[in-house]
């Protein structure tokens, strides 16, 4: 009887052991499974940062390039067409209204390069313009000899400031497009704000298709799908039947903005 409990007594003594060794074994492994999580977040916030880095990095050495080969060219056009209209009043001659499109446009230009580098120099990613600086927009496009006419419908309410900086600049890509592919036509903008999101449209009555279009799209289309793309929107472009091409984009009130594009 006494083996019996001095077996029984060294059962019991190994499995007390052995849960002590076991809880042990769990609370060291739990131990090295939160120092792999700790240098897996660390391995993370570093690799966020060089990414940062590198991305603030390129937007400096673009801004650079920028400066470089568009400040000199833009001031030059600037200059020459200042002192064409200087001399055509020095004559007593009108301006020609082409002269002047040519000095509105290049100030313009010039105005939106100085933003592009701002923006470019910090990581805000959103333009001083919007959909309030499109009648700015079609009159300007007017003086170069376009014929735009806007058409506003719906309430405004609150547009994100990303909404609204990409929907001006697919107007302004899309006018464009129609200035360099269609020349003087008519041509109508239109915005529809509604409560899901905020349509915006440019149609022109270029000449009529004669033959089977590319379909193979140009920079400036593509650049606009990603601009719809990178907010959750979409966009479509398009010669129509009855001639012309049309451009429509339509961009969510809570648009997310994809921070890969």
């Amino acid at each position: 009887m006494r083996t019996d409990r001095g077996w029984r007594r060294l059962y019991m003594a190994g499995w007390a052991v052995s849960a002590v060794v076991g809880a042990v074994a769990v609370h060291e492994w739990k131990g090295r499974l939160a120092e792999m999580q700790e240098r897996l977040d660390e391995a993370e916030r570093v690799r966020d940062e060089v990414l940062r880095r590198r991305a603030a990095e390129e937007r400096l050495r673009i801004a650079r390039e920028l400066h470089d080969s568009l400040t000199h060219s833009i001031s030059v056009v600037t200059m020459q067409a200042g002192v064409a209209a200087h001399l055509a009043r020095k004559r007593g001659d009108p301006v020609p209204d082409a002269l002047a499109a040519i000095q509105e446009a290049a100030g313009e230009a010039s105005r939106e390069l100085r933003e592009t580098l701002s923006v470019l120099r910090r990581d805000d990613q959103v333009n001083g313009h919007g959909l309030q600086d499109l009648p700015g927009l079609v009159a300007r496009t007017t003086g170069a000899g376009l014929q735009p006419t806007l058409t506003v419908t719906g309430d405004r309410g609150s547009v994100p400031a990303e909404v609204d900086a990409a929907a001006y600049r697919i107007v302004q890509e899309a006018l464009t497009n129609v200035a360099r592919h269609a020349g003087q036509v008519a041509t109508r903008v239109r915005v529809d704000y509604a409560s899901e999101g905020v349509t915006v449209s440019v149609d022109d009555d270029g000449a009529a298709v004669t033959s089977a279009p590319s379909t193979r799209p140009g920079l400036g289309l593509v650049g606009m799908r990603e601009r719809a793309a990178a907010l959750g929107g979409h966009l479509t472009a398009g010669r129509r039947e009855d001639g012309g091409f049309s451009v429509v984009a339509h961009l969510p009130r809570t648009a997310t903005k994809d921070v890969r594009a």
